[in-house]
């Protein structure tokens, strides 16, 4: 394990000097909050308490669009989890980032409520007994029956709204880092590792851990080192996605990240290049380009905040015949999990998204079917040629491109040249 004072000597040493002006690194923070402002005036998706979250955290505000959002999600979002717990799902991460969403605009959680076994409960006694569930099935099965990220927020959420945090609820998450249980497939989950930080950065600072209060600095201790040595030459701390949650634990944990560090100069690259065209890849982000965390959320006030966000009209996207007639073979190979192969071929318009493509081969090879389910993140794949890859077993859809793992879902990865798609059924 690499010692604090080494770790602090790491975070200083990637802070290098600016690319560009502080004039430049706003225009990067007001381009992100007016795409996050655009992407809540879409009607028929779903209100995402991410996103919301994100732009009550940031500097400036639209209040009028901000106030609709969270409207929304009072309602619409508000009947999908309430029909979620009558189902008896395990909505743990959903449940927290709802919560978390409120408390940002300054909302009485209190007055907040579901219906559950017959019974009103408080939003917030609906995350705690779900965080209690969520421990025995620790004990039972060794993991969540979500996952330790969901985990992770859920025990954020309850303890920023200063909601006292079950000791034996973190302990479970103190052994899941003790035990290197953050892994999705193969690969280390340095989003659980971030999300776990600050959860338990939150219970250390709250003094809810009073019992066991080495193994949870240890813990910390360890999020640190993994996130520190997932720090990549170009800034990124394990990948595109995943730097904004890194950069926010390591500063919900104390470490300096200064303005112009690699890491915030790597995603302001990004945001450039409109990698993070994905709604909630930029409400990720956003909070940690203005150096702030979700545990920000805690002392959050709502007083005085600007309000001079203005949405200009944006020119329509104009396709031209020349990008529309240009075709790029795409070979589809798809691995059940015994092992068994099949290999499609399709033809598709050169941008198209890997949802579109797959759509385009359905529909041109009887012999290949997919299903979808929705997500914060967009859809992504629940079914292919009719074999699940359910979370409740522990699998799901591996999607690899040329033999490199795809970072984006379905709808989000563009297809521009030629190549090989592998869908894998995969454990973790």
């Amino acid at each position: 394990m690499l010692p604090l004072i080494l770790i602090g000597l790491l975070a200083c040493a990637s802070a290098k000097p600016c690319a560009d002006s502080e004039g430049s690194h706003q225009e990067v923070l007001l381009s992100i909050n007016k795409n996050l402002l655009r992407s809540m005036g879409t009607q028929e998706e779903p209100p995402n308490p991410s996103v919301h979250l994100a732009l009550r955290l940031s500097n400036v505000h639209n209040l009028a669009k901000e106030n609709e959002h969270l409207n929304r999600l009072k309602t619409k979002l508000h009947n999908d989890i309430q029909n979620s717990l009558s189902n008896s799902q395990p909505i743990d991460g959903l449940l927290a980032l709802y919560t978390l969403a409120l408390k940002s605009s300054c909302y009485d959680l209190n007055t907040v409520t579901f219906t559950v076994a017959e019974k009103r409960e408080t939003l917030l006694t609906v995350l705690k007994k779900q965080m209690e569930d969520e421990k025995e099935h620790i004990a039972f099965s060794q993991r969540p029956s979500t996952n330790y990220y969901q985990y992770s927020l859920g025990i954020l959420a309850l303890c920023v709204s200063g909601v006292r945090v079950n000791n034996h609820v973190s302990n479970k998450l103190i052994k899941a880092v003790e035990h290197e249980h953050f892994k999705h497939g193969d690969s280390v989950s340095i989003d659980t590792y971030a999300m776990a930080g600050m959860a338990l950065q939150c219970v250390k600072t709250a003094g809810f851990h009073v019992h066991g209060a080495a193994e949870l600095n240890i813990a910390l201790s360890t999020i640190k080192q993994k996130l520190t040595t997932a720090r990549r030459a170009d800034g990124h701390i394990g990948n595109e996605f995943s730097t904004g949650l890194a950069v926010q634990a390591l500063l919900a944990m104390g470490n300096q990240v200064e303005e112009c560090a690699a890491s915030l100069e790597a995603m302001r690259t990004d945001a450039r290049r409109n990698i993070y065209h994905n709604p909630m890849a930029m409400s990720q982000i956003l909070p940690a380009l203005q150096q702030k965390s979700y545990l920000t959320v805690q002392n959050h006030d709502c007083l005085n905040e600007d309000d001079t966000l203005v949405l200009e009209p944006t020119d329509p996207v104009v396709v031209t015949a020349s990008d529309s007639n240009v075709a790029v073979a795409v070979t589809v190979e798809v691995i059940t999990s015994g092992g068994v192969a099949a290999v499609y071929s399709v033809d598709v318009p050169k941008g198209s998204s890997l949802l579109e493509a797959l759509e385009l081969l359905k529909g041109k090879n009887a012999g290949f079917t997919f299903e979808t389910e929705s997500s914060l993140w967009g859809p992504f794949l629940s079914m292919v040629n009719g074999e699940q890859a359910r979370q409740s077993d522990r699998r799901y859809w591996h999607l690899s491109s040329d033999g490199t793992g795809l970072t984006e879902g379905i709808n989000d990865y563009k297809i521009e040249a030629g190549q090989k798609v592998t869908i894998k059924n995969t454990s973790y």
